[in-house]
């Protein structure tokens, strides 16, 4: 209803019958103004971001040993990021307001760090072993491998944080 039909109702104590036709908000069954859904906020389904839009972010954190197997996959990357960016501004657009929250949280930055350190860690740890990985074959699968964690690791958060925000009541299960 627009403003001025909740006015009106007011001062009159009734409210329309029907919703007048492309207003978002509808007199519910108990006569309440306004949906239960603008009520209770945005569900769960309606905020999750797909598991495979972690799969950019997995092929950009295996980004470093791509491009050590294969100097020549830097157009790729960068295609993909392109990509990436223009899913994110278009097809993602209603769940931003999710992504954003990820990005700020504390739980995302502890998986970047946790990733950088996983990354120079194990490249270490291998190098002080001698068995540095030194091959095209052996970076693709350190790549591998880091997309993998990186894709299961921002799951996790997701879920971690879709969970605080139903506890919250800031979203609906």
């Amino acid at each position: 209803m627009s403003g001025s039909t909740i006015t009106t109702a007011v001062r009159t104590a009734q409210a329309p019958a029907e919703p007048r036709p492309g207003t978002p908000d509808a007199v519910g069954a108990s006569g309440a103004v306004g949906g239960s859904a603008a009520a209770e906020g945005p569900s769960v389904a309606e905020m999750r971001l797909p598991v495979w839009f972690f799969g950019f972010e997995g092929a950009l954190a295996g980004a470093f040993d791509l491009l050590r197997a294969a100097p020549s996959a830097w157009p790729a990357l960068v295609a993909l990021a392109v990509l990436n960016l223009g899913v994110s501004l278009t097809l993602m657009r209603r769940r931003l307001k999710l992504a954003k929250l990820l990005w700020r949280g504390k739980g995302t930055r502890k998986v970047a760090l946790g990733l950088v350190g996983l990354r120079l860690g194990s490249h270490l740890l291998l190098g002080l072993l001698g068995a540095a990985v030194s091959t095209a074959l052996g970076h693709v699968l350190f790549a591998l491998v880091m997309s993998a964690v990186t894709v299961a690791l921002l799951a996790h958060v997701q879920r971690t944080a879709l969970g605080a925000l139903v506890a919250a009541g800031r979203a609906t299960a």
